[in-house]
This record gives structure tokens, C-alpha cells and sequence, in this order.
């Protein structure tokens, strides 16, 4: 039975099946995708409200332990993950500085996450090359000799160590894109709900509450943004962290404007019209950048997909008709 079915998945008309097969099915999952997924509006602002709460139930802990002058124990509530990774000293090891901002960046807050990735760079590259050494060797050497073989095997090894981070990175650059996006349409109301006389706080929740059908990640970071101004002892460092989180130079900006609106009691309403004017021109001109990039990254997918069927519309009756006579 092992064997048929070895026959049978090494054969190269049903691997392109099975490709194809995949293919379309990752196509529907991703058409069906919006309709399918919900309200993920409702699920990011319940994240929101469980940090405010974790914010809240440390500033109270914090108060605790200065009243009682000790320290704050509790049980064991490690997940797999982390007893793995604190067992093997994987921190240490697979050590990367920018981990807990790169996941911040997106959008994974917490310890979880960190222990989530350095169990993931620790398995994945062992599962790659357990699979690829077993299908090359065992079921299918494609009459490749050996050495061949063995480097597409390590370099299955260095992808499976690498696809973690490569992963991450995306997520935070399809995130911080989605921000972008909306950010100057954030600013515009922000500048309103101030320039009406509500405060920063209420005018973060406000907009929050505004933008989050066309930016759920920027809603989020808006009002976490709001929790931490509620539960930070440093107003400065809120500012900071939108900054930080975003990792973007007009989000930057505008936390610059804001901790000096703060700090010396400069004009908001107006330090805010300038940034969305910035922020608006960098959107503009990020679209151009685009849009000229265009025609360049079309011809190879002209000539590959568009030019062999374009022939074949034009030559083939031509060429029928030739057979014919």
C-alpha cells in the first residue's frame, strides 16, 4: 500500500494535479475570503480591551506590591512553547535583538508570540529537512546525483530557518501598508475632533471608532494608543509607541508633534493640519511611485502569459486552414 501510494505521488502528471488542485483551492479561500471572515473589527477591539485591562491590572499590581513591600507570585501558567524554548535556552541561542518589535510590528503583542517564533525557527527547518531528505532519497532522486540532492536538501534546511522571519516580515509590511493607507483620512478627523475642544484621548476613540471599516489594524493601534495614555505614567511614551509599532516615518511625525504639543504647549490643531498635508503628499506620491514601476513589472508576464496565447488566437485558424488545403 506504501509503495502504490509512492508510485503513485511521485508521478509527475498527479503531482501537477495535486498542484493544481491546491491552487485552486488556496484562489476560492481567497475570493471567499471577505465574506467568510467575519467581523475582524469586533475581534481586534476586543485585543484592545484585554490590554487595557492587562494595563490595568499592572498599574494595580504595581500599587500592590509597593503597599505590601514584597513580591507578587502566582502559579505556573506556561504554555508548551515557552517551556519548550526556556528548556532548550532557544532565546539564547536563536537570539534576535528586534524580535519583540518586529512582532509588535505585527500586530503580535505579548510573550506568547516570542515564544511562538523560536519554537517555529527551531521546528521548521528540522521538519524540511526530515521531508525533503526522506522524498529525495526514499520515494524520488528525479536522476540527480547525490551531491545535488544533498543541497537542495540543506537548502531546504536554511529556507524552513528562515521562513519565520521572512513570514513576520511580511505580516508587518502588509500591516503597516494597511495603516498607510488610512492615515491621512485618520489625521483629517483627528484635527476635527480637536479643533472642536475634545481631548486627545476622546479624539483617538473617536476616530478609532471611524476608521476602523476602512483600517482595522490602524483602529486598533489608535486605541491602544488611547488605553496606554489612560494607564501610562508618561504620556510621552504612548507617543512613542504608536511610533514604534507603526514603524513609519509620517506616524513618527505625528508622535513628534504630539509629545512636543505636550511637552511645550505648542498649537496641536495646527501641528496636525501640516502632518496630514505630509502624510496626504506621501500617499500620493508612494501611488506614483507605484504606478510608474507599473509597465516594468508587467513584461515579464506579458511575454510568458499574454504573447503565446495572442499567437495562438491569431496563427491558429491560419494555420487550421493551411492543414485543411
Amino acid at each position: 500500500m506504501v509503495t502504490q501510494f509512492a508510485q503513485w505521488i511521485t508521478t509527475p502528471a498527479n503531482l501537477f494535479g495535486l498542484l493544481a488542485f491546491f491552487l485552486v483551492f488556496a484562489t476560492v479561500i481567497t475570493v471567499s475570503g471577505p465574506a467568510m471572515g467575519g467581523n475582524k473589527l469586533d475581534k481586534r477591539i476586543k485585543s484592545v480591551a484585554n490590554r487595557r485591562e492587562e494595563l490595568r491590572r499592572k498599574s494595580r499590581e504595581a500599587l500592590e506590591l509597593e503597599a505590601r513591600g514584597g513580591t507578587l507570585r502566582g502559579k505556573d501558567t506556561r504554555s508548551l512553547f515557552r517551556k519548550v524554548v526556556e528548556s532548550l535556552n532557544l532565546q539564547t541561542l536563536l537570539e534576535d535583538p528586534n524580535l519583540k518589535s518586529k512582532l509588535i510590528q505585527a500586530g503580535m503583542r505579548g510573550q506568547g508570540p516570542v515564544f511562538v517564533f523560536y519554537f517555529a525557527r527551531l521546528i521548521a527547518p528540522i521538519a524540511l529537512f526530515g521531508l525533503s531528505l526522506a522524498y529525495l532519497f526514499l520515494l524520488n532522486d528525479f536522476g540527480l546525483p547525490t551531491i545535488q540532492r544533498l543541497a537542495i536538501v540543506m537548502g531546504m534546511t536554511l529556507l524552513g530557518y528562515y521562513a519565520p522571519g521572512i513570514y513576520l516580515s511580511n505580516a508587518a509590511q502588509k500591516r503597516r501598508d494597511s495603516i498607510m493607507r488610512a492615515f491621512p483620512d485618520a489625521l483629517d478627523l483627528l484635527l476635527i475632533c480637536v479643533e472642536a475642544g475634545m481631548s486627545i484621548e476622546a479624539a483617538f476613540q473617536k476616530v478609532a471608532a471611524e476608521v476602523g471599516t476602512s483600517s482595522i489594524e490602524l483602529a486598533e493601534e489608535l486605541s491602544l494608543t488611547t488605553a496606554e495614555l489612560a494607564y501610562l505614567q508618561d504620556r510621552r511614551q504612548a507617543y512613542e509607541n504608536l511610533a514604534m509599532r507603526t514603524n513609519h516615518p509620517g506616524v513618527k511625525g505625528v508622535a513628534t508633534a504630539l509629545v512636543q504639543a505636550e511637552r511645550y504647549g505648542t498649537p496641536l490643531g495646527q501641528a496636525l493640519r501640516v502632518m496630514a498635508k505630509e502624510n496626504r503628499d506621501m500617499r500620493m506620491a508612494s501611488a506614483e511611485k507605484k504606478a510608474a514601476a507599473l509597465p516594468a513589472k508587467l513584461t515579464v508576464p506579458m511575454i510568458v502569459f499574454f504573447l503565446p496565447v495572442l499567437f495562438v488566437v491569431i496563427l491558429g485558424p491560419a494555420i487550421i486552414s493551411f492543414q485543411e488545403m
